[in-house]
């Protein structure tokens, strides 16, 4: 895959210096039991620079009001702010055009629109839809309720001990009653990397779309959706940098136009009466209400933050924390590191023989190191791997060599600790 970063595209960005971007996020202030934050919780939600926080303040100060309806100054200022944080999403993931970029409150929001909009309408008994054991709950359950509706079969890709998509399953899985693939980008538990160009081109050789969960993909990797020629793109601004509450379906134009919308009511509309109602244009309307408006504004001003300093540079940031990480825990007696695909982001997954890892992740925050302990909404995968859940520690932009010194020392302390 051959993606560009908004950087590149933009000749104009001038990129910041990632060692300083600490300093940014207001959070990493707090203190926690006394002890300085280790904020190593970022698969589940980043934490907001002042940019972010600026923004949406910003917006509620000088121009909160309702967007596209208004004739006055201030819903036309709403309006551009809005409309303005569409088009840099459009760029940031490099879609054709600002009304396939589609504002939903998230990740969840735009598989399910998806699947009740797109998929239902068409399936009827005895299709089948592709899943991969890697997927979080939110890339399951959607597809669950619409076989369960359609009297169709939900398939399964599975994966090898390392957390490793099978390539082969998957193409022996593809034939004529194959509907749709929904597969994640990047696996939220394992930090797996899937390999979605080859996923897509074996779905397209059989006219089947593809749906990619970049809940988790978007703040590590550079996302050219046209480049990868997926179908639909979904991720949420709240693993971005940005505010929760707001998310983005990306979608071919054609497949958009042939969704049936799920709510009713507000902007989606051009006219209706008692008889019928004619819908509106893409992209509106498929945003039915008064939407988070704030939330899209804040959201731009992530795409920037992040923009300025560059995808790749985080990315390959965090990988060297990651592999400082997985360097320090090889060899702790009994901890087990679940997840070792050879195409990984910057997420450590691990357990300790004996040891629960709620326990690992209470006693790491009396220091004031923040992790995910769990299934981590990921339960089928789980016991495919044996486990009933892992400790995990994933890394952002802001995250620090003394973060992953500070979590390997507690992992030895809490060793110590149980087991004494």
């Amino acid at each position: 895959m051959t993606s560009r970063t908004e950087a590149s595209r933009n000749p104009n960005v001038v990129q910041r210096d990632l060692a300083q971007a600490r300093a940014d996020f207001p959070i990493l202030r707090t203190r926690v039991h006394g002890k300085p934050l280790a904020y190593l919780d970022n698969a589940a939600t980043t934490q907001k620079p002042e940019a972010v926080i600026d923004a949406e303040a910003d917006f509620y100060r000088n121009a909160n009001a309702n967007v596209h309806r208004g004739v006055h100054a201030l819903s036309q200022r709403a309006t551009d702010a809005y409309e303005g944080a569409r088009h840099k999403v459009r760029s940031f993931i490099n879609a054709g055009a600002d009304a396939e970029i589609i504002f939903v409150r998230g990740t969840t929001d735009a598989i399910n629109l998806v699947a009740q909009g797109f998929s239902l309408p068409r399936l009827v008994a005895g299709d089948e839809i592709i899943v991969s054991a890697l997927e979080h709950h939110s890339n399951i359950v959607p597809w669950q309720m619409a076989c369960r509706r359609a009297g169709a079969v939900l398939r399964v890709v599975p994966i090898d001990d390392a957390g490793e998509f099978d390539l082969d399953a998957y193409a022996a899985l593809l034939n004529g009653r194959t509907r749709l693939v929904a597969v994640t980008h990047l696996s939220n538990a394992l930090g797996t990397i899937n390999p979605v160009r080859r996923i897509i081109d074996l779905a397209h050789a059989h006219g089947v779309p593809v749906l990619l969960d970049g809940a988790q993909a978007v703040s590590h990797l550079p996302v050219d959706v046209r480049a990868l020629d997926c179908d639909f793109y979904a991720f949420s601004a709240h693993k971005l940098y940005g505010p929760t509450g707001i998310g983005v379906l990306y979608g071919k134009t054609a497949h958009l136009q042939a969704m049936t919308p799920c709510q009713g009511g507000g902007d989606m509309i051009r006219s209706v009466s008692f008889e019928t109602t004619e819908y509106n244009e893409l992209p509106y309307r498929l945003e039915a209400g008064t939407p988070h408006i704030a939330g899209v504004v804040g959201l731009g001003a992530a795409l920037d933050y992040v923009t300025s300093i560059g995808i790749e540079r985080i990315g390959a940031h965090e990988r060297e924390l990651l592999h400082s990480a997985t360097r320090q825990v090889t060899g702790i007696p009994g901890l087990r590191i679940v997840g070792t695909a050879a195409e990984k982001a910057g997420i450590l997954s691990f357990t300790l023989a004996g040891i629960h890892p709620h326990d690992i992740g209470t006693m790491l925050d009396d220091s004031g190191i923040a992790i995910r302990a769990g299934h981590h909404c990921a339960m089928p995968l789980m016991q495919r791997l044996g486990v009933d859940g892992t400790a995990r520690a994933s890394f952002a932009l802001y995250n620090t060599h003394d973060d992953v010194d500070r979590l390997v020392a507690g992992i030895r302390r809490v060793c110590a600790t149980l087991r004494s």
